[in-house]
């Protein structure tokens, strides 16, 4: 079905992880690709932290391939709009990674790209890439095989695992992502969980219009399209399919199917 292949859903023109997506029929079969791609594509630049598994006891940049321990001075600015600044040796860049002092590296499989930020409290396991001023906010949890594009934010609190954000995808505050793909500028408000275990032990089917297609996963959360908005405290059951600019009302439980584009979501 034309409906439910990644192009449906997103704009993947400027997406750098974009062959994640190639060959996928069906949109959720990314999912299944990520372990693949993260094993071809992911070159870990974190290893020089040499400290694992603990938290950093210094804050370190990554600029220009290298890990500085000095040398610097962090300026700030809004991470995600690209407007976080650091002076190295009298010259200004937003292309600095900052780790924070009091982040966790839980191994070195990680990639973190330029003017991305991990804020104290952070913590990261491997395998993972974390795409260029992306801002990783206190209590963060980032549980591997994450796939994450640039300008994002990962929020105080939330916690991803097995999952896909395209570019300027937002979960600020108190979220979950589970096995789940995220387009470009879509937004969790604060509180959101995209469930990803049924309780029954079985598969996670979608339903589309007339058919209803086992996907054949067992954990699988959902797939918001590019600009799609949920309101706080809304739970999506496994396999939620969200197409573009859907909009979804705070306090709603989603039930399990596909929306069309521009569907407003009540509970």
């Amino acid at each position: 079905m034309e409906l439910l292949k990644p192009e449906a859903f997103f704009d993947l023109s400027s997406f750098a992880e974009k062959d994640l997506f190639a060959g996928c029929d069906r949109v959720w079969d990314a999912l299944s690709n990520i372990s693949a791609h993260l094993r071809s594509n992911l070159e870990p630049n974190v290893g020089e932290a040499n400290c694992f598994r603990r938290p950093l006891e210094r804050t370190l940049v990554l600029w220009r391939g290298k890990m500085l321990e000095d040398g610097f001075e962090i300026i700030g600015g809004d991470v995600a709009k690209g407007q976080f600044l650091v002076s190295i040796g009298g010259e200004k860049t937003s292309d600095a990674a900052v780790l924070f002092a009091g982040s966790v590296l839980w191994d070195d499989a990680v990639f973190v790209g330029p003017g991305a930020v991990l804020e104290p409290g952070a913590l990261v396991k491997g395998p993972s890439i974390i795409g260029a001023q992306t801002e990783v906010r206190q209590g963060a949890y980032i549980r591997g095989k994450c796939i994450i594009g640039s300008r994002c934010v990962v929020g105080h609190t939330t916690e991803i695992k097995s999952s896909i954000m395209l570019d300027g995808a937002k979960a600020g505050h108190f979220a979950y992502i589970g096995d789940s793909i995220l387009g470009n500028q879509s937004n969790l408000g604060a509180g959101t969980k995209l469930a990803n275990l049924k309780i029954k032990e079985t598969t996670v089917r979608v339903t589309a219009g007339e058919m209803l297609i086992d996907t054949g996963l067992r954990k699988f959360g959902a797939i918001l399209g590019d600009e799609v908005e949920i309101g706080c405290n809304s739970v999506t059951n496994p396999g939620t399919i969200l197409s573009k600019k859907c909009l979804v009302y705070p306090l709603t439980s989603v039930r399990p199917r596909y929306y069309a584009p521009f569907s407003v979501v009540q509970g």
